[in-house]
């Protein structure tokens, strides 16, 4: 059963704080990659080998925050998670060697992912886990468009080591509140499993914790929920890093305009999980309807994209795109106690988030390869086609869910 929300909202606050914090640390990394290419004398092939780190650390998270919650609770998971995090801050700070910076990305990687994890698992508990878990991720928003602003400021004046010891210095007050506001023990660590089709037994969930991994990859529906998310993060990101190219090489857009649309992409994403999730419970929607009218947004979105004649229609398509997109991450988590036992889900949500970084690197990676080879126009049928087979795992998703 779901915990009461009554008496969690400095959880929840905190919780909101923390995924500014966490796109807070994904914005400024775009915005540091030139100083420290230049720092360390290396081209742009070899810097990006940190983001193959920083994945396989999240990864990491992804697999084993399951069996941490469970063997630890939401409390010390965050504080491990948190942790993580700042010693992996720290040594950036000091400036190590090319090849340290590369390998202690992983752990940065792995903090920040038992955090996403950690939280998504805890607020997919209290009621409302829909409309709470879309805030969640609209404040990941407004950190990630809030980073590159600060990271730029601070590199006026400062090197780029700067940027991460504050980074490291912020999440220490999380650290100590993790500590101070969340219980020590997971509500459903030991709860009974729930009931519904697609829910596991307590024997398949794994009596000691040992077997959670494997009895959530055994179930088809987190199989297609994290399918799901690997598509979804792989759209998001494929049009956040090839939309500019798009508007200045599709549409003859100015650099200064198509900077600002994308900007605008983000912001609408960012919007439409403040706003969507809200307004579809006052009309009585169900989150999996509501994700199914939000992938038909996206959709005509895309194919209005395409089609546009005109830079501007162009630009105000990608907004909308943007806006339609946003709810649906948050809330697919917000269905994963409907698809598995109360013991899985957090082991559940783990694997999902992530294995969501797959879609988030190889997607944008084959988008790049379309544009060289038949042109950026590619982007716009590309994305469209992973809007339509968004809509195909979903519905088989959702008949696996209990009532919603």
């Amino acid at each position: 059963m779901p915990v009461p929300r009554t008496g969690h909202r400095p959880a929840i606050l905190l919780a909101y704080a923390a995924f500014v914090f966490v796109g807070v640390s994904a914005g400024v990394g775009g915005v540091l990659l030139p100083a420290q290419i230049l720092d360390y004398g290396v081209d742009k092939a070899a810097i990006g080998t940190t983001f193959f780190t920083f994945s396989a650390g999240f990864l990491l998270a992804g697999v084993t925050t399951g069996r941490l919650i469970h063997r630890t609770g939401f409390r010390a998971a965050l504080v491990v998670g948190a942790g993580a995090f700042v010693v992996a801050g720290l040594y950036t700070a000091v400036r190590p060697p090319f090849l340290a910076f590369v390998a202690v990305q992983v752990l940065a990687g792995y903090g920040i992912g038992v955090l996403e994890s950690v939280l998504n698992a805890y607020l997919s508990e209290l009621p409302g886990a829909a409309t709470l878990l879309n805030r969640l991720h609209a404040f990941f928003g407004v950190g990630a468009l809030a980073g590159p602003v600060l990271a730029a400021w601070m590199l006026s004046t400062l090197p780029w080591t700067a940027v991460w010891l504050v980074l490291a210095l912020v999440c220490l007050p999380l650290v100590a509140g993790f500590l101070a506001v969340y219980p020590a023990r997971s509500a459903s660590a030991g709860a009974e499993p729930g009931t519904g089709a697609a829910m596991a037994d307590t024997a398949t969930a794994g009596g000691t914790g040992g077997g959670l991994l494997g009895a959530a990859l055994r179930q088809p529906a987190v199989l297609f929920g994290a399918l799901f998310l690997t598509v979804y993060v792989g759209l998001e990101v494929s049009v956040g890093n090839w939309a500019f190219s798009f508007l200045v090489d599709g549409h003859q857009q100015t650099a200064v305009l198509a900077g600002y649309t994308v900007s605008g992409y983000w912001l609408g994403l960012t919007a439409g999980r403040f706003v969507i999730s809200p307004v579809a419970t006052r009309l009585g929607l169900t989150p999996a309807g509501t994700v199914l009218g939000c992938l038909a947004g996206v959709a005509v979105s895309a194919l209005l994209v395409w089609l546009a004649p005109t830079a501007a229609l162009a630009s105000v398509g990608l907004v909308l795109l943007g806006f339609f997109l946003g709810p649906a991450f948050p809330t697919a988590m917000a269905l994963v106690p409907r698809l598995t036992s109360a013991r899985l889900v957090p082991t559940a949500i783990g694997v999902m988030n992530g294995v969501s970084v797959i879609g988030g690197a190889a997607l944008p990676w084959l988008a790049g390869v379309l544009a060289q080879h038949a042109g950026v126009w590619t982007l716009l049928p590309f994305v469209l086609v992973l809007a339509l087979v968004q809509l195909l795992i979903w519905w088989p998703l959702t008949r696996r869910t209990t009532a919603a």
